[in-house]
C-alpha cells in the first residue's frame, strides 16, 4: 500500500500480534506532519488507517494478512431480523446523545469497568482521565460522542470520527449491567442511521479478523466492504455467532500502544 505524503512514521517495530496467537505483527504508528482535511481523513481512512489518539497506524505484518479493514457503505445497509430486534429493544430502552466529546469522572469509571468486565486491562491499573483523554479524544480529526443513556444513567459511549464523506467507529464502551441490550451493536446501528440522515457515505468500523472473537462480529453488518491486498471488496453479511461477545473494541488497545 501506499504511504500517504502527509503522514510521518514514528514507530515501526515487530510485536507479538495482539489479534492471533502464535504471530508476529508490524503495526507502525504514523504522524501527520500538518494539519490534515476533512477529505484527507477519509483517504486515510480508505487506505485502511486507523486512530488512536494522536496516531494513525494500519497492519503491515511480514506474513500475515488476516486484518482486514471493514466499512458499511450507508445507503446499501440492511438490517437482519436480529439487528432490527436489536435497534428496536435500543430505541425502546435508552436515549442518545450526539455531541463533542466530554471528559467526566462517570466516562472513565464506565471505560474501567467496560475494560475489566471484558479482561482488556489485563489485570493493569484503572485508565485515569489523562490516560482516557490521550487514548480518545486528542485527534486530528473532528470527533463527535454518540452517548446512551437509561432515563438519567450513562449505559454507553461510543466515539466516532468525522471526515467529508466518512464516519469512524473508533471505540465504544458500556455499562456490564445493560449487556441485555446489546449496547455495542446498538451504537452500530445508531452510527448507521446517523450517517445516513447526515448524508455520510461510509461508516467504517476498523478491523475485521475471522480468528478473533472480538473482532470478527463486524460482518454481521452488511453488506459490506473489507480492504484485501490494496482494493475494496463485497461482502454479503454473515449469520451471527452465539458465542461471539457483543462489542465494539477499538482494533489496538492503548496498553498496546504503549508497549510500542
Amino acid at each position: 500500500m501506499q504511504q500517504l505524503e502527509f503522514l510521518k512514521t514514528i514507530v515501526n517495530e515487530a510485536s507479538d500480534c495482539p489479534y492471533l496467537p502464535d504471530r508476529t505483527a508490524r503495526m507502525p504508528l504514523s504522524l501527520p506532519e500538518r494539519e490534515i482535511t476533512a477529505p484527507q481523513f477519509d483517504d486515510l481512512l480508505a487506505a485502511g488507517y486507523r486512530r488512536s489518539g494522536w496516531f494513525f497506524y494500519r497492519t503491515q505484518c511480514p506474513a500475515c494478512q488476516a486484518c482486514e479493514p471493514l466499512r458499511i457503505e450507508v445507503a446499501k445497509f440492511r438490517e437482519s431480523r436480529s439487528l432490527r430486534r436489536v435497534r428496536k429493544s435500543g430505541d425502546e430502552h435508552l436515549r442518545l446523545q450526539v455531541a463533542a466529546p466530554s471528559l467526566d469522572e462517570s466516562r472513565v469509571q464506565l471505560f474501567n469497568a467496560h475494560r475489566s468486565q471484558r479482561n482488556l486491562d489485563r489485570g493493569e491499573a484503572p485508565a485515569a482521565a489523562d490516560d482516557y483523554n490521550s487514548f480518545l479524544l486528542n485527534a486530528f480529526c473532528e470527533v463527535w460522542e454518540l452517548s446512551f443513556w437509561r432515563n438519567d444513567r450513562l449505559v454507553a459511549v461510543s466515539i466516532t470520527d468525522v471526515g467529508l464523506k466518512s464516519l469512524s467507529a473508533v471505540y465504544c464502551f458500556f455499562d456490564p449491567e445493560f449487556s441485555w441490550l446489546s449496547p455495542g451493536t446498538f451504537a452500530i446501528l445508531s452510527q448507521v442511521s446517523l450517517a445516513q440522515r447526515l448524508g455520510f457515505k461510509w461508516l467504517y468500523l476498523g478491523m475485521y479478523v475471522a480468528g478473533n472473537a472480538h473482532l470478527c462480529y463486524k460482518s454481521r453488518f452488511g453488506p459490506h466492504e473489507r480492504l484485501q491486498q490494496g482494493q475494496w471488496q463485497l461482502f454479503p453479511p454473515t449469520m451471527p455467532n452465539k458465542q461471539q461477545p457483543e462489542s465494539s473494541e477499538i482494533d489496538i488497545q492503548a496498553d498496546e500502544l504503549d508497549e510500542d
